[in-house]
C-alpha cells in the first residue's frame, strides 16, 4: 500500500498536511506493472498518477499510427488534464521498466484538495502548462449527494453503500469512530442504533432507511408512469438494458423493473477486459452507467426497488408489490442469476462484515492493506484479484481444481502472474469461517492431501457460480431442472408448445414472453453474449407483435 510518506514525496502533493496525507493513502491505489503494461490508455476515466518508482512512455496513435510524446519518472504525475477538464485521458502511459504508480480517483483528489486549495492550484497550473495555456480549467468538484453515517462492518452499512454506488449517485461515507466523524458530519453523531443514517445533502435525515425509502429520497423512479406498455423487461442488468436501449430506440413503450439497481451480476464485476469496443477494459458499473443513461435518454422508464410478486402469465398482466398492476403486450425475462452460497455454518452471519459475493469497487477500502482471499476460477475471480492488488497488501485465489485453464480467460491468467502480490492456491476450499464483529479468519482444506490450515483474512469474496431464481415464476412458463428458463427449440422438445406456428428462438412456453441472458438456458454466460440477446428479443417482439395470434 501507498503510505502517508510517499505521498508527501511527491512534489506537486508535498503541500498536503499530514492529516490529508494519511486520508489520501487509505484510498491510493498502489499499481505495480512490469515493462510493456499499461498503467492508463487513451480514453480512460480521468484519475490523478503520481509515479513512485520507474519510468513512463506517453504514447498516442496518429494517423493510425503509435507515437511516443513524452516521459514520466519518480516524482512526476499524470492525469492532470483529465482531472482538471472531467475528460478521459488523451494519451496511453506505458511502463518501459519494472514501474510502481499510485493511483487517486477523483472524488479522493477533488477531497483532498479541499482542505488544500494550493494542491489544486498546483494541478491546475501543470494542467494548463500542458494543453497550451487554457485558463481556468479547473473545475468545481461537484459535492456528493448524499452522506451515509454507518461503521465498517455494518451489513446494513454495506448494502446501503452497495446500492449507492450501483445507482451511480455519489456520497460520502462516514465511519463514527474516525477522528473527524463528528467534524464531517456537523453535530453529534448518530447512536450506533441509529446507523445507519443517510442526510440527502439539502433535505432529510433518515435512519436505518429501507432502500426504496433511500430511492424516493434522491428522485430515483419507484413508479411506472403508466399501466400499459409495448414491452416489459423485468432486470436491469446487461441484457435487460440491451432490451430497454433497443426497445426505445424503435419506438416501443418500454419499461424495465429492477429489483435492486442496475447493473446485475456485471454490474459488480471491476474489470471487463473482453468486451467489445473498450480497448482498456471497462468495470461493471461504468457499463452499465452508460447502458441506463442511453436507454433514458431513449425514451425508456427504468425503475427501481421493486419486486414483481406474480405474473399473469396468459394475460400478460405483472403485479407488483404494494398492489400495482401493470399490463403488457409483450414480456422480457431479463432477471438474470444469483451468486451461489457458499455452504458453511456461520457465514452468513459474517455476510457483509468480511464476506462479500462479488465484488464491488466501493469495497476497496475494506481491504485496504489486509489479506484477502477469493473463492472461485472463472473470470469473475482473476478480475477481482487484480483490482484488489491494488488495494490489499496480498490477494489469494483458492482453486478447487488443479489449474484455472479450464475455467479463466488466457489473458487473466497471464496479468494474474505480473501481480506480485497475487497467489493462487490449487485444490483448496475454504470449510469454515470465523470472527466476532467481523470476519478475522478461514479455515482451508486441501482436497489432496486432507490437511487444513487457520488463515487470517481481511475480506472473504466468493465467486463459485450462479444459480437462477425463478421459482417465482408461474407454471406456464417451463423451466429445466435447475431453474433456467425454456426458449425456442427446447420449449418444442419438451412439449411446452400448443401453436402450430414455431416459438421464437427466444420466446418461452407462453407466446408473448421472452427470455435473455443468464436465467436462459444456454451455453455462454458472457455479458456480451447477454447483451447481444437482449437486442435479438426486442427484434422477436416486433414479430410476435405483427403476428395473427399477437396481442
Amino acid at each position: 500500500m501507498v503510505t502517508p510518506e510517499e505521498i508527501g514525496g511527491v512534489p506537486i502533493l508535498e503541500a498536503l498536511g499530514e492529516h490529508e496525507r494519511e486520508r489520501l493513502s487509505q484510498s491510493t491505489a498502489d499499481i505495480r506493472l512490469v515493462p510493456g503494461e499499461f498503467a492508463v490508455n487513451e480514453g480512460d476515466e480521468a484519475a490523478l498518477y503520481a509515479v513512485l518508482h520507474g519510468r513512463f512512455e506517453v504514447v498516442r496513435v496518429i494517423d493510425g499510427v503509435e507515437r511516443v510524446i513524452g516521459e514520466r519518472l519518480p516524482g512526476d504525475i499524470f492525469g492532470e488534464v483529465p482531472i482538471a477538464l472531467g475528460t478521459g485521458f488523451p494519451g496511453a502511459y506505458r511502463a518501459t521498466e519494472p514501474s510502481r504508480v499510485a493511483r487517486i480517483d477523483v472524488q479522493s483528489y477533488h477531497t483532498i484538495v479541499a482542505a488544500s486549495p494550493e494542491v489544486r492550484a498546483r494541478v491546475a497550473a501543470l494542467a494548463r502548462q500542458r494543453i497550451g495555456g487554457l485558463q481556468d480549467i479547473a473545475a468545481e468538484p461537484s459535492p456528493p449527494r448524499a452522506i451515509v453515517v454507518g461503521h465498517r462492518w455494518d451489513s446494513d452499512c454495506t448494502a446501503l453503500r452497495h446500492f449507492l454506488d450501483r445507482n451511480q449517485v455519489t456520497f460520502e461515507w462516514i465511519v463514527p469512530d474516525a477522528p473527524d466523524a463528528q467534524k464531517a458530519w456537523g453535530g453529534p453523531l448518530p447512536a450506533d442504533d441509529d446507523c445507519p443514517t443517510l442526510r440527502v445533502v439539502d433535505g432529510k435525515t433518515v435512519v436505518r432507511p429501507q432502500l426504496r425509502r433511500v430511492a424516493e429520497l434522491l428522485g430515483l423512479p419507484t413508479q411506472a408512469d403508466h399501466a400499459e406498455y409495448d414491452v416489459l423487461i423485468v432486470g436491469a442488468g446487461p441484457s435487460g438494458l440491451a432490451a430497454a436501449v433497443y426497445g426505445a430506440a424503435e419506438g416501443l413503450d418500454t419499461i424495465v423493473i429492477e429489483r435492486q439497481a442496475p447493473g446485475g451480476q456485471a454490474g459488480t464485476s471491476a474489470r471487463i477486459e473482453n468486451y467489445l469496443g473498450f480497448p482498456s477494459g471497462v468495470s461493471g458499473d461504468e457499463l452499465a452507467a452508460r447502458a441506463l443513461q442511453q436507454a433514458r435518454r431513449l425514451g425508456a422508464e427504468i425503475v427501481v426497488t421493486r419486486s414483481i410478486t406474480r405474473i399473469d402469465a396468459p394475460r400478460h398482466q405483472v403485479h407488483l408489490d404494494e398492489g400495482d398492476l401493470l399490463r403488457a403486450r409483450t414480456i422480457i425475462l431479463a432477471c438474470g442469476v444469483s451468486w451461489r452460497r457458499l455452504p458453511i455454518e456461520g457465514i452468513d452471519r459474517l455476510t457483509g462484515k468480511g464476506v462479500t459475493y462479488g465484488a464491488a469497487r466501493s469495497e476497496a477500502s475494506n481491504a485496504h492493506g489486509l489479506d484477502v482471499h477469493i473463492v472461485g476460477a472463472g473470470n469473475s475471480a482473476g478480475q477481482a484479484a487484480l483490482f484488489f492488488s491494488t488495494h490489499a497488501r496480498s490477494v489469494t485465489i483458492l482453486c478447487r481444481s488443479d489449474t484455472l485453464e479450464r475455467t479463466m480467460s488466457h489473458y487473466l491468467i497471464e496479468q494474474l502472474a505480473t501481480r506480485r502480490n497475487i497467489e493462487v492456491t490449487f485444490e483448496t476450499e475454504v470449510v469454515g469461517v470465523s470472527g466476532d464483529v467481523s470476519l478475522e479468519a478461514i479455515d482451508v482444506r486441501n482436497s489432496a492431501t486432507g490437511d487444513s490450515m487457520r488463515l487470517r483474512s481481511g475480506g472473504l469474496f466468493i465467486f463459485i457460480g450462479a444459480d437462477a431464481e425463478t421459482g417465482w415464476l408461474p407454471p406456464e412458463i417451463a423451466l429445466d431442472g435447475n431453474g433456467f428458463v425454456l426458449t425456442g427449440p427446447d420449449v418444442r422438445a419438451a412439449r411446452r408448445w400448443d401453436l402450430k406456428r414455431d416459438p421464437h428462438l427466444l420466446e418461452t412456453s407462453v407466446p408473448g414472453i421472452f427470455a435473455c441472458g443468464d436465467v436462459r438456458l444456454g451455453p455462454v454466460k458472457r455479458v456480451a453474449a447477454a447483451v447481444g440477446e437482449g437486442s435479438m428479443a426486442i427484434a422477436f417482439v416486433h414479430q410476435y407483435l405483427k403476428e395473427p395470434d399477437g396481442p
